[in-house]
């Protein structure tokens, strides 16, 4: 398997017992890639060989240009420079929250990643002097997470660290692994079973079903593509990252930027150039063969490039925005009937109607002193008919920078 500076090449294929493992995927080394599928799938056990805790004979890793696992050679897990996340915080009952950070830590001088980074990156200085017995869930992972970081890792790994997790305690920690995003350079595998956690957190995707990688890649591309389980799923949608352009005060809307157009969505004022996670669910998404006045806010041209059909007398189409059809894929969910009334084919120029729109993040919001829960935003009232939107030259925020090798 090719190992490249800058990607995460994994293959581990064997028999555990009665299950079998086939695994090989490659993923930058950068952002967050999301390994998905039903629980029982094998994701765990990818994760448990990746960290050197499960050793296969057959097997290859390499994080960034240093490998970790080949024929012959199998690197121990106390020498892979990897933060292990685990569903339980499992900290230390006996020491305060600042002695569980500081156990293990690296003191390398100076270090990539400060103990006061860590500290202000997770929200946790009102906690330093507190027991974990006094701790919320949320709060218990948040110390774990920061107890990985100061271990000055290649790679952070988390392996379904909300699913001990009531609503409550996932809506308290999630802005805080979106901030983990968005200020280190530390590349994040991140296994879920749970499709909501990874469209707010993931840039890319690995699939697993039954012990083997079916697809990875970027989200949203797998997302749109209708071979795959995804694009078929009721709750079928794609997650776009925008770029704020600007905010037009008076009436309350959000400019933003993605490839082949641009969406208002009713939300704060957001710093301009910040990045925001978008979800379009194919369910409110139409098509028009004509641009149309009405109440929907945001309507753009776009390209017709495969419909797949479903039960139930739907179809799923697939469409690329833009009047050149170069633009972002999203999907739309409608009848056969109106597919057929409006003779709908591949390759036709037509009008997607995006009914709704939801911000997953609001990280850039101006006055924010922490990232809030996701809000649904309904795009299906008023109109950008005369709109001016101010803008600001204020520079993006500049990020932490974790090791990189």
């Amino acid at each position: 398997m090719p190992n490249e500076p800058g990607r995460i090449d994994i293959a581990f294929s064997g028999k555990l017992g009665a299950f079998s493992l086939n695994s090989r995927f490659s993923a930058p080394a950068a952002g967050v890639t999301a390994i998905f599928g039903p629980s029982g799938c094998g994701k765990t056990t990818v994760a448990r060989c990746i960290a050197g805790l499960r050793h296969l004979r057959e097997g290859f890793c390499a994080v960034d240009g240093d490998i970790w696992q080949d024929r012959g050679m199998f690197r121990p897990p106390h020498l892979r420079q990897i933060g292990y996340v685990f569903q339980e915080a499992s900290l230390f009952p006996h020491l305060s929250v600042r002695g569980n950070l500081l156990y293990g830590a690296l003191t390398h001088e100076p270090a990539p990643i400060s103990f006061g980074e860590v500290v202000d990156l997770l929200g946790i200085e009102r906690l330093l002097d507190r027991s974990p017995n006094q701790l919320s869930g949320g709060e218990r992972q948040r110390v774990a997470i920061g107890r990985a970081l100061l271990s000055q890792p290649k790679l952070l790994l988390m392996d379904e660290p909300l699913a001990a997790l009531d609503s409550s305690a996932k809506s308290e920690i999630l802005p805080f692994l979106e901030r983990l995003h968005n200020d280190l350079s530390i590349p994040m595998l991140y296994i879920s079973h749970d499709m909501a956690e990874i469209e707010r957190l993931a840039d890319q995707i690995v699939l697993m079903q039954n012990g083997v990688v079916t697809a990875a890649g970027p989200l949203h591309i797998l997302q749109s593509n209708p071979a795959l389980p995804l694009a078929d799923s009721r709750h079928a949608a794609v997650s776009l990252d925008g770029t704020v352009s600007g905010y037009d005060g008076r009436y309350g809307l959000l400019a933003l930027r993605i490839k082949g157009g641009r969406l208002l969505v009713p939300a704060p004022p957001t710093e301009p150039g910040a990045r925001q996670r978008l979800r379009i669910p194919a369910c409110d998404v139409s098509i028009a063969s004509t641009p149309l006045e009405c109440s929907i806010l945001n309507i753009l041209p776009a390209r017709i490039i495969s419909q797949s059909p479903l039960g139930g007398g739907e179809v799923t189409i697939v469409l690329a925005l833009g009047a050149d059809g170069a633009g972002a894929k999203i999907l739309a969910r409608i009848t056969r009937r109106s597919r057929d009334m409006l003779g709908l084919t591949e390759g036709m120029d037509v009008f997607a109607q995006i009914k709704s729109v939801s911000l997953v993040s609001e990280s850039g919001r101006i006055g924010a002193t922490m990232l809030p829960r996701a809000i649904d935003i309904a795009g299906a009232t008023g109109s950008a008919v005369g709109t001016e939107f101010a803008r600001s030259e204020k520079p993006p925020r500049k990020a932490l920078q974790g090791p990189r090798g």
